[in-house]
């Protein structure tokens, strides 16, 4: 049973407390959404799946396997704000509208500048992320990567068996898990709410922001189990050739919006 508790900080929303199976309630909810809305949540999924294919054979056309792992982790940083059309739908679909295609991208109208700048915020961690990961990648590697390990000629798979699969890079493989694993943790605590948040009410990013903090905080076991989730449902996107996305993305998405609405209560009319 989800317990409202008053924000003492005027600048955050009121949150709630949930259960720790409080996320499964959010994924099938997010199924339903996904159900109704099915022609433009796979569009929009199939959007960004076409498009991290297309990323993939330009590194894989110049060699750049060593930006793969680091641009797969880095798509969890701003997938809030990919998602954000969808967040609309979902908002439209509790209010029995109709939705299509047009509806996610009208959701950029709605509180255009916050959202503008949450992305700025996200985009930040992101091409943070990318740096300290070219870095580790030159501090264990040298100036070169390690592309013909494993294969000849040199091939994305040979590079992963080398980098991941063989056990000699384990160093590697801890630190970098290390670091990503930090920023992700920040990333979630910024954005757990804050974009959803930013779609269906009339505040700024930092009052989004800091009730997503707040939110996370306060429901510790929970939001942990629904990290778990997306990386899961996210990566099993990424393990079928990055065409699974076109169907968790959406689920995600949607599922998220039902996190929103069931940690942060609606405002008083």
């Amino acid at each position: 049973m989800a317990v409202a508790e008053a924000s003492a900080d005027k600048r955050t929303a009121q949150t709630r407390t949930v259960p720790l199976g409080a996320p499964w309630t959010w994924l099938a909810a997010g199924w339903e959404d996904l159900r109704r809305s099915r022609g433009t949540s796979l569009v929009w999924g199939a959007l960004f799946a076409v498009a991290g294919l297309v990323i993939l054979l330009i590194l894989h056309r110049y060699r750049m396997y060593n930006l793969v792992l680091p641009l797969v982790a880095g798509f969890m940083l701003v997938a809030p704000l990919l998602a954000v059309g969808l967040y609309h739908v979902s908002r439209e679909l509790e209010q029995d509208r109709r939705v299509g295609i047009g509806t996610a991208l009208g959701a950029w109208r709605r509180n255009a500048g916050q959202v503008a700048l949450l992305g700025f915020v996200l985009g930040l961690f992101f091409l943070f992320w990318i740096r300290v990961a070219t870095l580790l990648f030159a501090v264990f590697f040298g100036s070169e990567p390690p592309l013909a390990f494993g294969s000849e000629p040199p091939n994305l798979l040979g590079f992963i068996e080398t980098v991941i699969l063989t056990g000699r890079n384990l160093g590697f493989l801890v630190v970098g898990c290390l670091v990503g694993a930090a920023l992700a943790t920040i990333v979630f605590a910024v954005s757990a709410v804050s974009a959803p948040m930013l779609i269906d009410r009339d505040v700024t990013v930092f009052e989004a922001v800091l009730t997503s903090v707040r939110t996370v905080e306060r429901n510790r076991s929970a939001m942990l189990l629904w990290a778990i989730l997306i990386v899961l449902f996210t990566g099993a996107g990424f393990l079928v050739g990055f065409i699974g996305l076109a169907v968790t993305l959406p689920l995600v998405a949607h599922a998220t919006w039902h996190a929103y609405r069931d940690l942060v209560p609606p405002q008083a009319s």
